[in-house]
């Protein structure tokens, strides 16, 4: 995944313009602003391979990413959740495309649902923890930003998060610490992407 060929593929503002499923896809969801390009860009290792926006909500469609060379599997980034400079019709668009991709992709082998250390899980990561439950699709659960926040308030998070977890059928047990900027947690987390995607 890293030494390898990483590059973006296409940007889908609709199911239809997917590339046709004939590899593993590992999607990312999150609220906007919660960090996912910064995280792309720090499990692929490469600076510029996702744009981070300052502005929320500026990912309207999946952006597909592809690993290896041959395609190994791809990265799905979606767009962000919670908030966005849209119209309300816009929003409600995107969301029924996320909604459609998670139920209907026969090739997604995994999520991973980013949520800022700062703020812990709010009630659009539960919706989207949900509709991964009612999907049947297999969640990871990745604290981001963990650099920005004291340890104790950081475990105390990492404890709540868990709990609720637990509570969800999809959702992995364990919760992924990580800094996309100090690095901490990051090759953990690829190695588990990587497993996800390339175990039958």
């Amino acid at each position: 995944m890293v030494s390898g060929r990483v590059e973006f593929l296409l940007s889908a503002p609709q199911l239809k313009f997917l590339p046709e499923p004939t590899v593993p896809e590992i999607a990312l969801a999150g609220r906007s602003n919660v960090g996912k390009s910064s995280l792309l860009n720090a499990l692929t290792m490469r600076k510029g391979i996702a744009r981070a926006s300052v502005t929320p909500g500026r990912t309207q469609e999946l952006n597909i990413f592809e690993v290896g060379q041959p395609t190994q599997f791809r990265l799905v980034d979606m767009p962000g959740y919670g908030f966005a400079k849209a119209p309300k019709s816009v929003v409600e668009k995107w969301q029924n495309v996320v909604r459609t991709y998670l139920r209907g992709r026969p090739v997604l082998a995994r999520a991973l649902v980013l949520v800022d250390s700062r703020h812990g899980l709010k009630d659009t990561d539960r919706e989207m923890m949900k509709m991964l439950d009612e999907a049947a699709v297999g969640y990871r659960i990745v604290l981001t930003k963990s650099d920005k926040i004291k340890a104790s308030a950081l475990a105390e998070t990492h404890d709540k998060v868990a709990a609720e977890a637990k509570k969800h059928p999809a959702a992995y047990p364990e919760i992924h610490l990580t800094s996309a900027e100090k690095g901490q947690g990051i090759a953990a987390l690829r190695a588990a992407i990587v497993a996800d995607a390339l175990t039958p």
